[in-house]
């Protein structure tokens, strides 16, 4: 069985910042990638960031410049460094692991959310 906890949201004012964390732990034989997701209501779910152990990263057009992904292997944790925030950033991020159960075995896993919400 494998655990995500996520924490860091928060209600922000514009041109504020945030940092978001997500751990991983469990059954986990190696990661492929971690990474950052959001969902308005009435929307789809999008890719915000990820990054793959090795440090590759990959972000949204929409927040390139403005957040950071970083990660801690040794804690199979990762960061969302969110800076000069926009109203429109207000969604529930959800942390996704990309991951191997076992050899052969690849499975992805959702965490429960955490609220982003940028107002005055």
């Amino acid at each position: 069985q494998v655990q995500l906890v996520e924490s860091g949201g928060g209600l922000v004012q514009p041109g504020g910042s945030l940092r978001l964390s997500c751990a991983a732990s469990g059954s986990i034989f190696s990661i492929v990638a971690m990474g950052w997701y959001r969902q308005d209501p009435g929307k789809q779910r999008e890719l915000v960031a990820t990054i793959t152990p090795d440090g590759r990263r990959n972000y949204a057009d929409s927040v390139l410049g403005r957040f950071t992904i970083s990660n801690d292997n040794a804690k199979n944790t990762v960061y969302l460094q969110m800076s000069t925030l926009k109203p429109e950033d207000t969604a529930v991020y959800y942390c996704k692991l990309d991951y191997y159960r076992a050899y052969g075995v690849r499975m992805n896993f959702w965490g429960k959310g955490t609220l982003v919400t940028v107002s005055s």
